[in-house]
């Protein structure tokens, strides 16, 4: 496998660090994330200009990339400045939109922000286990039922929503002014939201819908997984450097042997990390992109985890302060492990499909 980058990818990966370096610096993303709309209208507006939302659809559908790759380069770079902006909801519609040859234009020119609104509180991952509705209403259908921590759903003005139709899982479109959207900032930046629907007029996009529902899961995951090599990257770096300047004893902590090894398992776990995010990646339009993307999801929580740990106890207490940029990627890192399906879960989805 041919690890460098495209040309394309990495001009766009160049532009993405070089703005979200200069644009979006740990101040502003602190000032950003944590308080509703925990989203930048026009910060959003200049990535969508940079091209970061053309590249999460192929040429056929409006975009220049939409593989695994393509939202990877994406992701790592909002990883590595813990950009909140709702890009995953972006993803993931646009895997939907692609596979339903819907028109995607206001979504890929940042005009209209979308959420897919798939967990429930007693679901929070499988689709197969959803209360919400849908019946046919008049020339169209109703939803009732309530969906659970949709990131990017704060601002959303269009939710793609899976509900049960006629037994098996559907998806439809949902205008955001039609239903009530209660939305929160999550504790380790950026936003959610809650959208309850009662009878709730909704437009039909796909019936008996778990194939699509899987593929945009699975694009999801590897966003979130290149997103955590990005943060971790940062964090690594962040640890390094401070080993060298904090002193002891009259010496730098980092000529500690002890200190030194743990760096390099903090980078072991990294490359890993990386690794197994890019075969996700490769596999995500294959046959075998559910398994690949669990295995990564699996492997990510447990490394993201280790390195968020490592770094605080490494750094001491001045980890621990808002002030300090490695409290808040800690928070992201642990927190990166619930979204779309934790270690456990995905753990025993892989031995399932093993055992099959």
């Amino acid at each position: 496998m041919d690890f460098n980058l495209t040309e394309d990818r990495r001009m766009l990966a160049d532009s993405l660090n070089r703005y979200l370096g200069d644009k979006y610096p740990v101040e502003h993303r602190n000032k950003v994330a944590y308080d509703l709309p925990c989203h930048d209208p026009e910060k959003w507006g200049e990535l969508a200009e940079l091209g970061a939302l053309f590249a999460l659809a192929p040429e056929d559908a409006g975009g220049f990339g939409g593989t695994g790759f393509d939202i990877s380069v994406v992701f790592e770079a909002l990883g590595r400045t813990l950009c909140p902006e709702p890009m995953l909801g972006a993803t993931m519609a646009a895997r939907i939109l692609t596979r339903r040859g819907a028109d995607q234009e206001a979504l890929l020119s940042g005009a209209t922000k979308y959420a897919v609104a798939l967990s429930e509180v007693d679901a929070p991952y499988d689709p197969a286990g959803m209360d919400c509705t849908a019946q046919a209403s008049g020339d169209g259908h109703s939803l009732s039922g309530r969906k659970t921590s949709i990131y990017g759903g704060q601002v959303a003005d269009v939710f793609i929503v899976a509900a049960m139709l006629g037994g098996k899982p559907a998806l439809f479109e949902v205008q955001a002014p039609d239903a009530q959207v209660v939305g929160y900032p999550m504790m380790d930046g950026g936003g959610a939201a809650e959208l309850l629907l009662d009878g709730t007029k909704a437009r039909l996009l796909a019936e008996d819908a778990g194939a699509i529902i899987a593929d945009a899961v699975n694009a999801g995951i590897v966003a979130l997984c290149a997103e955590a090599v990005g943060a971790m990257d940062v964090t690594h770096a962040t640890t390094v450097d401070y080993m060298k300047q904090r002193k002891q004893f009259g010496v730098p902590i980092g000529k500690f042997q002890v200190l030194q090894h743990r760096a390099v398992d903090m980078l072991t776990e990294i490359e890993q990390a990386r690794s197994i995010t890019i075969k996700a990646a490769s596999e995500l339009d294959g046959p075998d992109a559910s398994r690949f993307a669990s295995m990564a999801k699996n492997m990510i929580g447990r490394a993201a985890r280790l390195v968020a740990e490592e770094a605080i106890q490494m750094h001491g207490g001045i980890a621990m302060t808002w002030e300090y940029p490695t409290s808040h990627y800690a928070k992201r890192l642990v927190m990166l492990d619930a979204q779309l399906g934790d270690t456990d879960y995905h753990l025993s989805r892989i031995m399932a499909d093993l055992a099959a």
